[in-house]
């Protein structure tokens, strides 16, 4: 926590304590994401954060709009109620406030919901690393179970290695948990398995308690999730490239062919009639091609499965 978090906290951290249950989906989206920021502290810099947006663009849209004279240059062309008529003569104040006011509670507001989601964004990241790197650290872990390692010792060296991602991290909350709180193994699967962000993690760890608990093969469960997992990621892998071939299908069709056509069939018009404004292939060209592709990107760069 550093020293501007611990101010929003002791500026505003009481007044979050009695809501707690009132962001039950906020807590459990920062507890999926491992944010190891008190709850109280991260609600109360959110708020003083979205104050200090709101007023930082208040500041700056109400000296633009009042420098730049913008409330004199709209006309109404309407019928004015007759008691607004003696406040004309301060329309560039009252547009300046206006504006002020708007601009305050909308970059406040995106502030405030952009902390309420940022969680979430990264606990789905965290999920999506966890997913894939899931299979390759049970064949680290049933490599080390065969070799006779305690379960507790298999997390541990899990937790230590630096290339199963996500998954490692999740294998030292395990470890932090049976030597630092002192709790049993089953009780810290439970425990890691209840804030976990995956299901796969969260079905694995449970099958490994229940593994424990009644005494059965542990190697052998590793191995058959290990098994289970890799033909699903690879189940995944196939349905991700038929995905991706019909988007870039739709691609071409959409913003190639269909891009060309426009232009094409644009020219032949202008020609036709003599009209020489060019403004719609600016359009096209400096638009609808750019945005369209930037949309293609973000939306195979959110479908895209971690490697």
């Amino acid at each position: 926590m550093n020293s501007y978090e611990l101010f929003c906290l002791n500026l505003l951290g009481d007044s979050f304590k009695t809501k707690r249950d009132d962001y039950v989906n906020l807590r459990n989206d920062m507890m999926g994401a491992r944010m190891s920021l008190p709850f109280e502290a991260y609600l109360a810099t959110a708020c003083v954060s979205s104050v200090i947006a709101g007023a930082v663009s208040a500041v700056g849209i109400g000296v633009l709009t009042y420098l730049l004279r913008l409330p004199e240059k709209i006309v109404y062309r309407g019928t004015l109620p007759s008691f607004l008529y003696p406040l004309t003569q301060y329309n560039l104040f009252l547009g300046t406030l206006t504006a002020v006011i708007i601009a305050t509670l909308i970059f406040g507001g995106i502030t405030y919901l952009i902390f309420l989601i940022y969680p979430g964004i990264m606990a789905g990241e965290r999920k999506r690393n966890i997913d894939a790197t899931l299979p390759y650290a049970i064949n680290y872990i049933t490599a080390m179970s065969t070799a006779g390692i305690t379960p507790a010792e298999v997390f541990k060296l899990l937790g230590e290695s630096t290339i199963y991602g996500e998954s490692a991290v999740e294998a030292r909350y395990i470890t932090r948990e049976v030597e630092i709180f002192g709790r049993d193994l089953i009780d810290a699967l439970r425990v890691v398995g209840l804030h976990t962000p995956s299901q796969r993690m969260k079905e694995f760890l449970q099958g490994a308690m229940a593994s424990i608990s009644s005494g059965s093969n542990l190697t052998e469960y590793f191995r058959t999730k290990s098994e289970q997992y890799t033909h699903e990621n690879r189940l995944e892998q196939k349905n991700f490239l038929e995905t991706l071939g019909l988007i870039s299908e739709s691609y071409v069709t959409a913003l190639v062919a269909g891009t060309l056509f426009l232009i094409i069939l644009q020219s032949i018009m202008s020609t036709i009639s003599g009209d020489s404004d060019p403004m719609f292939l600016y359009m096209v060209i400096y638009g609808i091609v750019p945005l369209g592709s930037i949309m293609f990107i973000i939306m195979i760069a959110s479908m895209t499965p971690e490697v």
